[in-house]
């Protein structure tokens, strides 16, 4: 056998070995292919957030400053009725209620033309309840149980701290949360008393807009 022939049948059985060192240490699970890899170490999403473009709608109760550039004389502060109507000083009778702020200052922009030449309308909300789709109900033991408004990010502990945390007998961890999705009803048992008094933060939870979050009482 000559040097090329000895040369390359040693690249063939090294190769080879390698090839069969990999096998077995991919039986005895030492390692993974790509996609197998991709799978066994992705994070699982917990509590990702349900709606990251998330816009904030107007809804009765909130209030509004219509600032209208250069008409310092029109720029008013004016709460959002129960109807969910406002009025400003060109303006009567106008739904707000289920816009954004920037759909509703694009709408009385248009509004004012009339009055007006080429009026530019900022819309900011001061004070915040929102539409009842937005909000999160804590009904039961809590603390100050109340209708709270949604924020992008919120979470349970958030909400809880909102009502001022549990009341003395509540039954925290018989707690509820009960949400809507298209429709459909679901109910997911929260534990309120490890969240809160004992301060297990993996008892937290993210929440979404309309969810309703139910604390039963004990007296014994």
């Amino acid at each position: 056998m000559n040097l090329k022939n000895l040369l390359t049948t040693f690249l063939i059985s090294a190769f080879l070995a390698g090839c069969a060192s990999q096998a077995e240490r991919k039986r005895a699970g030492l390692i993974t292919d790509a996609k197998e890899q991709t799978a066994v170490t992705a994070p699982a999403a917990k509590n990702a957030p349900v709606t990251p473009d998330y816009k904030y709608v107007i809804g009765p109760g909130d209030t509004l400053d219509v600032f209208v550039w250069g008409y310092k004389d029109l720029s008013v502060t004016v709460p959002v009725r129960p109807d969910g109507k406002i009025t400003t000083r060109l303006v009567e009778d106008m739904i707000a209620s289920g816009k954004t702020p920037t759909e509703l200052a694009r709408e009385l922009e248009l509004r004012y033309q009339v009055y007006v030449k080429n009026p530019t309308v900022t819309v900011t909300v001061n004070k915040f309840i929102g539409a009842p789709s937005q909000q999160i109900k804590v009904v039961g033991g809590g603390a100050n149980p109340r209708t709270v408004p949604y924020v992008n990010g919120m979470t349970v502990l958030d909400v809880m701290i909102e009502v001022g945390g549990l009341k003395k007998f509540s039954s925290g961890n018989k707690s509820v949360l009960v949400r809507t999705t298209n429709g459909t009803r679901k109910t997911y048992r929260i534990r309120l008393h490890d969240l809160l008094k004992k301060g297990d933060i993996g008892a937290n939870r993210d929440v979404n807009p309309g969810d309703i979050i139910i604390i039963p009482e004990s007296w014994f």
